[in-house]
């Protein structure tokens, strides 16, 4: 996603409404019961992806590193819209959703262009020499990434993550263990 982009959606609130709707429209974007389970199992992959990324941090498959930390993001943003009643399968969905349901109210506009960083197919293809290029990662030969670069990407993951699962524990009531 262009920064051009971005603001337009962060900006202009009826063009968030517009694509929500035509998400759910063409059954992009679903309504449905708020589900405490699929919430926790969202966090969880979140987590489970970001120790998948230490592990291949490790043994050097940074590639695979920037596709999980782009992972754990997505999972801890489609456990926190579905706090809301929202599931999409759809990246531009959910941060749509994101900025409806959020922006502004627990998330910055720094959170969304976080997240917006991590999503966008075209400028995402080569992440760490341009910082938006995760599917070149992903799915070119090229194996050589700069680590620094990496680990930056690797922590403000993390801070996605913690600070999404956070919201999500201070405004859902979880069962208690008897």
């Amino acid at each position: 996603m262009k920064e051009y982009d971005l603001n337009q959606l962060i900006n202009n609130p009826s063009i968030v409404d517009e694509k929500i709707k035509n998400f759910i429209s063409k059954g992009i974007l679903k309504k449905q019961a708020i589900d405490l389970a699929e919430i926790k199992g969202h966090i969880l992959k979140a987590e489970h992806n970001l120790k998948f990324v230490l592990e291949n941090i490790k043994l050097e498959f940074y590639d695979w590193a920037i596709t999980g930390c782009y992972y754990a993001c997505y999972h801890a943003a489609s456990a926190l819209i579905l706090t809301k009643g929202y599931s999409s399968k759809n990246h531009i969905a959910t941060l749509c959703v994101l900025i409806k349901e959020f922006y502004k109210k627990e998330l910055s506009e720094k959170d969304i262009e976080l997240f917006s960083n991590f999503l966008d197919y075209q400028d995402v293809l080569f992440y760490v020499q341009s910082k938006n290029k995760r599917e070149d990662a992903a799915y070119s030969t090229n194996i050589i990434f700069d680590k620094k670069e990496l680990e930056k990407i690797r922590i403000n993951a993390s801070l996605f993550v913690n600070k999404l699962s956070n919201l999500i524990k201070e405004n859902i009531k979880w069962p208690q263990k008897p």
